[in-house]
């Protein structure tokens, strides 16, 4: 976390991470903070907590490419609360190498279903041959994309840069903190946002609230209702609408 020293906690390894907490079947939360309540979190986690460590390294850059078909389905879906919802994006991880290409939808009970594949960081803002597996992947889930002059376009949309860091929870549960997140649109000369002063967390568990969300209602934080794609598509073009986060970005990010 910014600013706040994670040294004392015990480190885990991505290898046994995934191995105790892959997660990619889950229930996200997620709250918007003012980073001043990051050390006030920190404490009140419960003991044997880990933080993530890569190479000596316990924080990393993470950049996404989402992409949408020309009529924003994938916004309009999540702005309409659909349960058919999905994101398609291509995840860089720009400290330790690798790309991968992920398919995220809703399955039974709310939860976040993820499936992914490696993908060339060369051709992070393309989906390129990758087209077939995201159609396989969202037909099996129910959703299926219109097809323009018989085929499915999806294109990039929207950018998202920022640094994270990683918790174990002793539950089997992970909690993320995301700072400096910015928000870049597909044309370079075109609009950007940055989010300085706030840190989006996102408790991640196999269902239930887990001790980390515990921890925060204890301290009189909520979920807050933000996307890292639809609320900065609404950051970028007010026009969209976007009313499932217009408080999230009027009340929080605004500040």
């Amino acid at each position: 976390m910014t600013g706040v020293a994670l040294t004392h906690l015990r480190p885990i390894d991505l290898a046994e991470l995934q191995e105790t907490a892959a997660l990619q079947t889950r229930v996200d939360r997620k709250y918007v903070l003012p980073l001043a309540a990051l050390p006030a979190v920190l404490d009140s986690l419960p003991d044997g907590t880990r933080r993530l460590v890569i190479d000596g390294r316990d924080t990393f850059g993470y950049e996404s490419v989402y992409f949408d078909t020309p009529d924003l389905d994938a916004f309009r879906l999540a702005a309409g609360r659909r349960r058919r919802r999905f994101k398609v994006r291509t995840r860089t991880y720009r400290d330790t190498g690798g790309c991968w290409l992920e398919v995220k939808t809703r399955g039974a009970r709310g939860t976040t279903v993820k499936d992914r594949r490696e993908h060339d960081p060369a051709s992070r803002a393309s989906v390129g041959d990758a087209l077939g597996f995201v159609l396989d992947t969202l037909r099996r889930q129910g959703v299926g994309l219109p097809e323009i002059d018989g085929g499915t376009v999806l294109r990039p949309t929207l950018t998202t840069q920022y640094r994270r860091r990683t918790l174990h929870l002793p539950d089997g549960a992970r909690l993320t903190v995301d700072t400096g997140l910015e928000w870049l649109g597909p044309d370079p000369s075109g609009p950007s946002a940055a989010v300085p002063a706030h840190a989006v967390v996102e408790t991640k568990s196999v269902a239930g609230a887990s001790s980390a969300d515990r921890a925060l209602w204890a301290l009189g934080h909520r979920p807050s209702r933000i996307s890292k794609y639809a609320t900065g598509l609404v950051v970028l073009d007010p026009a969209l609408g976007g009313r499932p986060w217009r408080r999230t970005v009027r009340r929080t990010l605004a500040g």
